[in-house]
Order: structure tokens, then sequence, then C-alpha cells
């Protein structure tokens, strides 16, 4: 693949508006979701960082920053650099985040901190003076996004809901699927405890006793069954209402522990059926036999 492929492969995520409207926290959004993030980077650089990722990095293609009024002097520059993306074929959105002045000033009196337009002490002015500075740009963003009643988990919903892919909203929960026995302790970091013992255990037929989850003769042993297939099902279905309401909360980590007697038999086979399917729905997930040796 040429340099100039690998360009038009990557796709560009600017993330601007009011100082105070929550940049910061949408910049984690798009982070959670697997971009590339950086904060309050020269519009200027942004070619250069095109360059560098298309010649030394291949598997970073996607790529979310905070661009505003605190790169001062260089700001001003963005217009240019919009011109030359669309100039070389790169694919970039813009969304413009804006909120109140009685909300921005609140939020600036909570955490204390300087807006870059402020000179003389007066935030009002410094509001006025960026609301103006920033029209242009907010009239070409593809989207307006105002914040004013927004929580960081309502932020996060219209974010998601959006702009971003159904691949890009799988990503913003990270899934661990965990087969275990019981004798040697639940795992740690688990959400959800499925307790698999309800099925018979190959354990006490002396055919099966030393094969593990992994060889077929236990496989068979344990999917053939009427209980088993209802089983998954019903499973399957709570996943499928779960996952979705877990990643519009805004949880990022998802521990499913599946456990029996020793952990070797039927637990690792319902694991790795578990895993099958939340791969197969394109979630990001990753299986562990914590006891498959013992």
């Amino acid at each position: 693949m040429s340099k100039t492929d690998r360009e038009n492969k990557i796709k560009i995520v600017i993330i601007t508006g009011l100082s105070g409207a929550g940049k910061t926290e949408a910049l984690r959004d798009f982070e959670d979701a697997g971009y590339y993030c950086i904060d309050n980077l020269p519009s200027r650089l942004l070619l250069n960082l095109i360059d560098f990722f298309s010649e030394r990095n291949r598997n970073i293609n996607k790529i979310a920053l905070a661009i505003d009024l605190r790169s001062g002097y260089f700001f001003d520059e963005i217009y240019k650099t919009l011109d030359k993306l669309k100039e070389i074929n790169i694919e970039y959105k813009i969304l413009f985040l804006e909120s109140s002045k009685n909300v921005l000033r609140k939020r600036f009196s909570l955490t204390r901190r300087k807006h870059p337009l402020v000179e003389n002490g007066d935030l009002n002015d410094g509001i006025e003076k960026e609301i103006e500075k920033m029209h242009k740009l907010r009239e070409i963003s593809d989207f307006v996004l105002d914040t004013t009643l927004l929580s960081p988990k309502d932020l996060r919903i219209a974010i998601t809901e959006q702009m971003m892919s159904g691949g890009e909203k799988s990503n913003l929960l990270q899934i661990a699927v965990t087969s275990f026995g019981y004798k040697f302790g639940i795992p740690e970091n688990s959400d959800i405890i499925i307790d698999v013992r309800f099925l018979p255990n190959p354990f006490y037929n002396d055919e099966l006793r030393e094969f593990n989850g992994k060889d077929k003769e236990i496989m068979d042993f344990v999917l053939s069954r009427d209980e088993t297939k209802k089983f998954l099902l019903i499973f399957e279905e709570m996943l499928d209402f779960l996952i979705p309401n877990y990643i519009t909360e805004g949880k990022s980590y998802l521990g499913i522990g599946v456990g029996c007697t020793g952990g070797r038999h039927r637990s690792v086979v319902i694991a790795d059926k578990i895993y099958d399917y939340l791969k197969l729905k394109g979630y990001s997930v990753k299986i562990f036999h914590r006891d498959i040796d013992e």
C-alpha cells in the first residue's frame, strides 16, 4: 500500500468549540473508542502528524484532535489546514461544542481555570470574544452540540450516536471472559458470574476425565445437551440487552466469569462459546481459562 493510500484511510475528528463546553470529556470518549487522541494541537502540525503515522505506524488510522483558541496565533491556520486535507482527499469531521454563557461562567468558576481570551479579568468579555472568533469554524462544522443541559454521560451518548460507527461503539467496552473453578475461588474483577455446575460433569466419566474443555470429546459432551443449548440462547439474549446499556452508561470494562467445579471442562466450553458469540457481534473481547491446567 502506498503512502497516499494509507493517508486516505486515516479518519480525522477535530473537536473544537467554546472553552468550558466539554472538549476534554469528548476527547476521552473518542479515546475509549480506539482513536489516537491529542489535546491542543496547533493545526499546522496536523499534516505532519498524518505523514508521520502514514510512514511509521500503519495501526493508527483514527485520530481525534482538540483544536481551539488555546493555540493562540496558530489557531487561524486551521482553515488552511482544512483546505489542504480536502486537497489530498483525507476524510475529516468537525465536532463543535458550545454551551450557554451562564453555564460557561459557572464551569469556569467551579474549575478556576483561566479563559484563553481573558486579559483584563472580565470573563464575560472573554466568552463574547471567543464566540465571535469561533463563529466561522462553527458554521463549517459537521456536528454542533449544545452541552448546556448535558451530563458527561449524555454527551457520550450524543457523540456515540452521531459520530461513531458500530465498531467504534463496540470498542467503548472492553470485555474479558474467564473460565474458572469454584474450588480455586472466584476471579477478581468479575461483574457477571455464571455458574454452569447445573450441567453434568465430565469429570465423573472415566473416559473423559483426562480431557479438558478444548478437546472435542468434552465439547461434544457439553454442547450436545438440550439444557446447554437453551442456556446459551438465554444468556446470549441477556448479553444483547445488557451490553448496549453498559456502553450507554459509560462502563469501560466488563468481566464475565464462567465457573464449574474444577475449571477444566464445562466452564471452558461455555466460556469459549460466549467469547465466540461476542466476537461475532463485533465487541472487543478477550478469553482467559484460568484453571484449565490445574
